[in-house]
């Protein structure tokens, strides 16, 4: 590129840095591609000034995407200043001819826009349309980012979340007024799209695409599980909720701001046991009331055993377990489960027969983490339950975890160490006695290779007690549900906080007796499990028994 292309972006570079909308961030996608410069702000005539020599220059150079940018900025000039007409025809011009050079990440951007100035125009059809092509861009675009560096993966997931929720926003406004058909058909679009975003999230967490799986609708796996799909959208919590063989219905609750964070805040706080349980409920009873009440009725008529939730956001921190409905903890009504979409992977139903477990885990303190005396315990227990090999402390090391999995065809592996779930990958791993384990390495490990003795095995159940997620960090979920997507485990249960040792080893001991004596399916085991601590005087509290989720099939 000449010298004089470099002033021709500097200046548009300029342009962005001083004119970029308040609100939201609107344009870090293009921001992306340049650097920041240090200019003092102008008046809009300076501006407009500046966008038009930047378009002239552009045109003398014939830069089309130097002049797709300059074109867009001087149409979000009009947009800023509401002359909603000529904001759309400055915005076509900028994407006909980022799209004639086939330049997808800036088209993004005035797709986008143009959405922004249609729904303005109250041109919701064609807001919807212009949305619609931008998410798609969005994930065709998605696959060239996971080869870059972290940082701006994570800029540009931050980035491009606002177009997807701002989608659905549009799709689910006056759905009520809509005819059937079009409600559904807005209801379902709404549910992909929040799905593509949170595969976005994954891929971006983990740094690689997601595989492929054979996988089921819900309600051709059980008849009697109901999916509860929140949406956080801007000042608002929207609900899809699906019944087996039902259209999917809607319901929604708006914000005052800043109140979802007010909420989860107090209910994480008050999930703390030196606290009284009564201090929880306020906060789960909200919670309660916006993801559940209104759908109470329409549950008990179909009968409803199992609530399966796909969750957004903040609400992946949120133990559903403890949600509270005035009298009673969901989980005393429902078995529960979460799941990272509407199809799940199929799964074979575990038995005492076909139990083959691996157990490891560390009873010493190892590497500043505290000791887990409770764990000799806990895999003392699963093997009067189930046939397995266990690893303990100077055993349960990377290498010998490794050997294991790849030799032999376990069907259950059961890890009592310390977990963590971090904003990033490399900060999600599990302790063994000398190093780490990270998720890709059991990802690797799960999924076998041409040198494993059993390959395609699937892993039926993974657990993993003594987790825990950084607090607060709504990112830190993702490694949770990142794990039963990418490795392939059929089931997993792991805990959202680090619970007592003591009282997890109890609970992990009743969950295998209910799985091999019993013969219940998995999350009608744990949540006996968990109701055996809710109901004794010792383990009441919800800190307890609420942080254990099973992700992924629960029959």
């Amino acid at each position: 590129m000449s010298i004089c292309k470099y002033l021709v972006l500097a200046l548009l570079t300029f342009i962005l840095a001083t004119n970029i909308s308040p609100s939201a961030a609107q344009y870090p996608i293009v921001q992306n591609q340049f650097f920041i410069l240090n200019f003092p702000l102008r008046t809009k005539r300076q501006t407009t000034f500046l966008n038009n020599t930047a378009v002239t220059q552009a045109r003398d150079l014939t830069d089309s995407k130097a002049e797709s940018y300059a074109l867009g900025q001087l149409a979000h000039l009009y947009e800023q200043n509401k002359q909603w007409s000529e904001a759309l025809t400055l915005t076509q011009q900028a994407l006909s001819l980022a799209q004639g050079v086939s330049a997808e990440d800036i088209a993004i951007n005035w797709l986008w826009q143009k959405g922004r100035i249609l729904k303005m125009q109250g041109n919701i059809k064609g807001a919807i349309n212009a949305y619609e092509q931008a998410v798609n861009s969005l994930t065709y675009l998605r696959k060239d980012l996971l080869h870059m560096d972290s940082e701006i993966q994570f800029s540009f997931r931050d980035s491009v979340e606002p177009i997807y929720r701002q989608f659905v926003q549009l799709l689910l406004q006056d759905l009520d007024s809509l005819p059937e058909i079009s409600q559904q058909k807005n209801l379902e679009q709404s549910r992909q799209t929040i799905e593509a975003l949170q595969l976005g999230e994954l891929e971006n967490f983990f740094h690689e695409a997601s595989s492929s799986y054979k996988l089921q609708p819900i309600d051709k796996i059980d008849k009697n599980a109901a999916v509860i799909y929140p949406i956080i959208l801007y000042h608002r919590i929207e609900v899809i909720i699906s019944f087996p063989g039902r259209p999917l219905q809607h319901y929604g609750t708006n914000l005052s701001a800043g109140e979802d964070s007010k909420v989860f805040n107090e209910l994480r706080e008050s999930l703390n046991p030196a606290l009284l349980v009564n201090e929880v409920l306020p906060s789960a009873q909200k919670i309660y009331n916006w993801l559940i009440r209104p759908a109470e009725k329409d549950i008990k008529r179909n009968q409803i055993k199992t609530l399966v939730f796909v969750l957004d956001g903040f609400l992946r921190s949120v133990p559903m377990a403890a949600l509270h409905d005035g009298k009673q903890f969901l989980i005393e009504k429902y078995n529960l489960a979460l799941s990272p979409s509407l199809q799940l992977l199929e799964s074979a139903k575990l038995s005492s027969e076909n139990f083959k477990v691996l157990t490891g885990g560390l009873v010493q303190s190892r590497q500043g983490f505290a000791a887990l005396p409770s764990v000799k315990k806990e895999v003392e227990q699963i093997a009067v339950y189930a046939s397995t090999i266990t690893l303990l402390d100077e055993q349960f090391t990377r290498y010998n975890i490794q050997k294991q999995v790849e030799s032999f065809p376990f069907n259950v592996l059961h890890f009592a160490t310390h977990a963590q779930f971090g904003s990033k990958a490399q900060d999600t791993f599990l302790l063994t006695w000398e190093d780490r384990i990270t998720f890709k390495d059991l990802d690797r490990w799960l999924k076998g290779s041409s040198t494993n003795l059993h390959p395609q095995k699937p892993i039926e159940l993974l657990i993993l007690s003594a987790c825990q997620t950084a607090k607060g960090d709504n990112r830190a979920a993702l490694g949770l549900a990142g794990i039963a997507v990418r490795s392939g485990a059929r089931s997993t249960v792991a805990t959202l906080w680090s619970v007592q040792d003591k009282s997890t080893a109890d609970l992990v001991t009743e969950f295998y007796r209910l799985l091999t004596q019993e013969h219940l399916s998995k999350a009608e085991a744990l949540r006996r499990a968990q109701l055996s601590l809710l109901n004794s005087p010792q383990y009441n509290h919800p800190y307890y028994w609420s942080a254990f989720v099973l992700v992924g099939n629960w029959l």
